[in-house]
């Protein structure tokens, strides 16, 4: 692995404060991380020197915080909270996005399977998202996608939206 390959830690490290407590705060909130969410409270008790029951017993906003600080985070653990963090906080965008590239979805979420974008819509899409939406946003976003299948997402490599 190179050190410029595109993963979601990279992108983890990447995000402002602001982001990484929000994609926080989603994670600890979502039913489905659970096995997910030990491993974190395992890691923030190591990193932080606290028992790893009482980061469990912790409320959802000093959780938050906690992960939040972490500067590094497992490729899984980061993934999985960059998912969440989009369903919760940034639909819209997602929305838009695939409105630009005239890919069918409800509310952000693409409803068939083995979808293909057209590598002619993505840059103009990535273009009118940057316009609608914050930067950084819309780079961790275009890069979330890129990080998790570059295979259907290729076209966004190399867009100034991504960089």
């Amino acid at each position: 692995m190179t050190e410029t390959t595109l993963t979601p830690s990279r992108l983890w490290k990447q995000m402002t404060l602001d982001q990484r407590t929000r994609a926080a705060r989603a994670f600890w909130e979502d039913p489905e991380a659970t096995d997910d969410q030990v491993q974190a409270a395992f890691l923030i008790a190591q990193q932080k020197k606290f028992r790893a029951k009482t980061v469990i017993g912790l409320d959802l906003d000093r959780k938050a915080m906690h992960l939040a600080s972490l500067g590094a985070l497992p490729d899984a653990m980061a993934a999985r909270a960059l998912i969440v963090y989009h369903l919760a906080e940034q639909r819209p965008m997602m929305g838009a996005f695939l409105d630009g590239l005239g890919i069918a979805h409800e509310n952000g979420l693409i409803q068939e399977d083995e979808v293909k974008p057209d590598e002619a819509k993505i840059g103009p899409a990535a273009a009118q998202l940057a316009q609608q939406f914050p930067p950084d946003d819309v780079r961790i976003y275009l890069n979330t996608l890129l990080s998790q299948d570059p295979g259907t997402w290729g076209g966004l490599q190399g867009l100034p939206q991504v960089i």
